[in-house]
């Protein structure tokens, strides 16, 4: 099945120019029996499609992303279908274009904390990533202009809040996450660490690729998926959901203690050991790279990585 896509904002090329390349690093059916939820540009307009062997089938709805949809408390699977587009062919978007909010944990993975010499966290280390950071599948990973040597990969697994929620129990948790997606928390380095709450390192336009689609959660256990980087075609980072220090409900329970999530918030919820900044020699990102990354029962999203273009708006 074809699992790469095209960027949310302009031009772009579609799904099969990526799948030949990548095909080889997951089987046929790397998916799972669950639905999975995919947004795409048809015809100028913006659709939100169940996709169904290798085609896009869009579903009957005015909405064009996730957050309003699921806030309406529509059920996806009784949704009519409506036109149908060959994945072959499809713009892929980001599965959530605009959450309100996109969250993420920190050395959440024990070998990720160890290769850095850190501690491990006794509480879940939470930061922010600003809006404008999302792109699609295929879209262009931006290395910026004025800090170009510590841009770095981490693949992770993300949560999308299904409901609008608040003092969620451990237990419960399960019952307001829509689904999950696969998300790059592109990272420059240099900036993350020159501030204590590591925002202006992880907030960079273009530095939250995510999808290729949202994975129901009805089917899925999110801690035991194989998560694997590459960076043009060599692993980087192979590992499994099952080394989260604190896991995908610790989080949810954790967050909706403080404050309310509302539908269609994305949690990336950390990355495993083998980040471009720990190799020896490091090995960061630089034009002309490619990363996919792999999440066992969701898919594969792939960016390629370019300079960045004259984005001053004045």
């Amino acid at each position: 099945m074809p699992e790469c896509g095209q960027k949310d904002k302009g031009g772009g090329k579609p799904v099969g120019q990526y799948l030949e390349a990548h095909l080889s690093f997951c089987s046929g059916r790397d998916y799972g029996p669950y639905m999975l939820i995919a947004r795409h540009l048809r015809e100028g307009s913006i659709r939100v499609a169940s996709v169904v062997d290798d085609e896009l089938v869009d579903l009957d709805t005015d909405h064009d992303d996730l957050p309003q949809l699921l806030a309406a408390g529509v059920t996806l699977e009784e949704l009519a279908l409506g036109a149908r587009t060959a994945l072959s062919d499809a713009h892929l978007l980001a599965p959530v274009g605009a959450p309100p909010a996109i969250l993420a944990v920190g050395l959440n993975y024990r070998a990720h904390a160890e290769e850095g010499g850190r501690e491990v966290p006794t509480t879940p280390v939470i930061f922010t990533k600003h809006h404008n950071c999302i792109i699609g599948p295929g879209a262009g990973i931006h290395i910026p202009t004025i800090a170009p040597e510590k841009v770095d990969y981490e693949g992770e697994l993300a949560i999308v809040i299904g409901k609008r929620c608040r003092h969620v129990p451990r237990d419960r948790a399960r019952e307001v996450i829509a689904g999950y997606t696969v998300m790059n928390d592109v990272s420059v380095r240099d900036w993350q660490r020159a501030s204590p709450t590591m925002l202006m390192g992880k907030s960079w336009d273009t530095h939250g690729p995510m999808g290729p689609w949202v994975a129901t959660s009805d089917s899925i256990d999110p801690h035991n998926l194989q998560l694997t980087t590459r960076v043009n075609g060599e692993i980087r980072q192979d590992s499994n959901t099952d080394d989260l220090i604190f896991d995908c409900f610790d989080i949810v329970h954790h967050l909706s203690s403080a404050f309310t999530l509302e539908a269609g918030t994305v949690i990336a919820t950390g990355t495993p050991a083998g980040v471009g900044l720990y190799w020896d020699p490091p090995k960061m990102l630089v034009e002309g790279d490619e990363v996919s990354i792999t999440i066992e029962g969701i898919g594969t999203l792939t960016n390629p990585v370019i300079s960045e273009p004259d984005t001053q708006l004045l």
